[in-house]
């Protein structure tokens, strides 16, 4: 598998191009993509929030409102978004998915999208709580969980606290475990001055450290791509909906973490997919790692995809979704 480079952003020095370009974008989420052929229309199988649900937000223990999006009927799929977007990311999956007959539940995570910005519980212990208090204000039972970037984290922290009881299977997407920063026991991963450099952007100038960003997570930096400028606004607008608090504190959370015994705990079916030309994740310290960790994970890996894959390559995200759930 070939090295990843990472193109200079103008008007900032290499060495800022590489340390924000690389980790910068280590959770986001993606939107839906205009270059993504248009699925068939078809009607919804019953009525949004699957008829039972009218509120729109539930109240952690901590006084903590988090926004969640609950469509379609049929068997039930959980979203966890990346940092520092919203639900809207997964846009793309929850309609494709609720058109073939499933339930499709996402949240906004604290301080990001519609949820509060809370001034405690910016790491993974406090998002894996918040999704787990979801699934239980929902009673959603035998649900896949599928997360993307920090939202694979997030997926994997829930399953190392809760377990898999109310879990069939799980899908991690462009997903920052094991573990992102560099140390003695993961000499592959990213140095802690690449993550101090995405603090100090969002602290000097978030919006455009969310504009210089964007090309980055989508692969538009690379010859021949056709990434529209719809997506790349759109990525900033989202990411400028999150909270500076806690987009900052959660920058430790998905690059210190350390998901390694979260993942041994998976006993159930896990599909691992990543974009081979991720500029964010570097494949080879996260999805070849996770799926040796995971026992029995299915892996697929996207030649030449970046970390948005599931904005760039929906079509083929959704149809291996589709597959593995049916499966």
């Amino acid at each position: 598998m070939q090295d990843i480079s990472i193109p200079s952003i103008p008007s900032v020095s290499r060495r800022d191009a590489l340390l924000w370009g690389v980790a910068a974008g280590i959770a986001a989420a993606s939107p839906a993509v205009a270059t993504a052929k248009a699925a068939e229309t078809k009607p919804l199988p019953t009525t949004l929030n699957h008829g039972k649900h009218t509120m729109s937000t539930i109240t952690t223990k901590d006084g903590t409102e988090i926004y969640y999006k609950d469509w379609g009927s049929g068997p039930v799929i959980t979203f966890s978004h990346g940092w520092p977007l919203s639900s809207d990311a997964w846009d793309g999956q929850m309609l494709f998915l609720a058109q073939n007959g499933f339930r499709v539940v996402a949240h906004d995570r604290r301080g990001h999208g519609r949820s509060s910005q809370a001034t405690s519980g910016n790491d993974m212990n406090g998002y894996a709580d918040d999704l787990a208090a979801v699934i239980e204000a929902l009673d959603l039972r035998d649900a896949t969980l599928v997360g993307h970037s920090t939202g694979g984290g997030e997926v994997a922290r829930y399953i190392g606290r809760h377990g898999t009881k109310r879990v069939a299977k799980a899908v991690l997407i462009a997903a920052v475990p094991p573990i992102m920063v560099k140390s003695a026991t993961n000499p592959e991963g990213l140095p802690i001055d690449a993550f101090d450099a995405i603090r100090a952007g969002l602290v000097k100038d978030r919006s455009q450290f969310y504009r210089d960003l964007a090309p980055l997570f989508y692969g538009a930096n690379r010859p021949g791509s056709n990434v529209s400028q719809g997506t790349l606004d759109q990525f900033w607008l989202w990411s400028m909906q999150a909270g500076l608090l806690n987009a900052y504190e959660c920058v430790k959370a998905f690059s210190e973490t350390d998901f390694t015994e979260d993942l041994k705990k998976f006993d159930v079916p896990t599909l691992v997919l990543h974009g081979e030309d991720d500029q964010i994740v570097p494949i080879k310290d996260s999805a070849v790692k996770s799926a040796r960790l995971i026992k029995g994970a299915k892996d697929i890996y996207y030649p030449g995809a970046p970390h948005g894959i599931t904005a760039t390559h929906q079509d083929q995200v959704n149809a291996d979704l589709l597959a593995f759930i049916k499966g």
